[in-house]
């Protein structure tokens, strides 16, 4: 079941489930119904049935990589990837970010993220080369099956010093089949703002980009 109204899609979990899509419409992010739970991503409300079936097609493991110029440098890329302590003040649904062990090359964080009424926390190890790769790997295995996401910089534009090219990849599978089904409908969502976030830090942090983003590659979300 599937309908659109001011720019939000509703989505049923179960292919079953009856639903009166003006009332659905009017819900407030997270409302609770006796057979349903709305929640909000974004511009995306989902309805979740409080029994459901596994949405056909829809696989455990969600991977994206994407290819960008943008208009700063390795070393401020880097400095922004790398500044995990700081996440929780400009990275979408991260609502908290701690650095508890710190060497050279390498960290460890305890993270928290999620939209009520989903908060989870996890625990990234970081590997950084500083001003090359930030990559990090989820270690407690609570929450995801696996998680990665790894930040490749290389030199951008040869007249440009103030530009380099991202390398983004992102691969992960929930434990939980809410979490998967939750991640199937708003996966393309999340990367986007997420990409978003750290070019947006970056201008705060340093002025306004030297170029214009452009996108040179992307392997959709699968």
């Amino acid at each position: 079941m599937a309908g659109a109204t001011n720019r939000r899609i509703l989505v049923c979990f179960s292919l079953s489930c009856r639903y009166n899509l003006r009332t659905a419409f009017k819900a407030r992010t997270h409302s609770f119904y006796p057979d349903y739970v709305c929640y909000q991503w974004g511009n995306v409300l989902a309805v979740q049935c409080r029994t459901f079936m596994r949405l056909p097609g829809a696989e455990n493991t969600k991977k994206y990589s994407g290819r960008k110029l943008v208009g700063y440098s390795m070393l401020q890329m880097y400095s922004v990837v790398s500044d995990v302590e700081n996440y929780k003040n400009f990275v979408p649904f991260c609502k908290k970010s701690y650095v508890f062990h710190r060497k050279p090359g390498h960290l460890k964080a305890d993270l928290v993220i999620g939209f009520p009424p989903i908060v989870e926390s996890y625990t990234s190890s970081v590997t950084m080369v500083k001003p090359h790769l930030v990559k990090a790997d989820c270690t407690d295995g609570k929450l995801f099956n696996h998680l990665t996401t790894t930040w490749k910089f290389s030199p951008g534009l040869s007249t440009n010093p103030q530009s380099c090219v991202i390398d983004f990849f992102v691969s992960f599978e929930f434990r939980s089949v809410l979490h998967s089904q939750l991640a199937h409908i708003f996966f393309n969502e999340v990367v986007r703002q997420m990409e978003n976030a750290f070019l947006e830090e970056a201008t705060n942090r340093y002025g306004k980009a030297s170029v214009k983003t452009r996108q040179l590659g992307t392997l959709p979300a699968s």
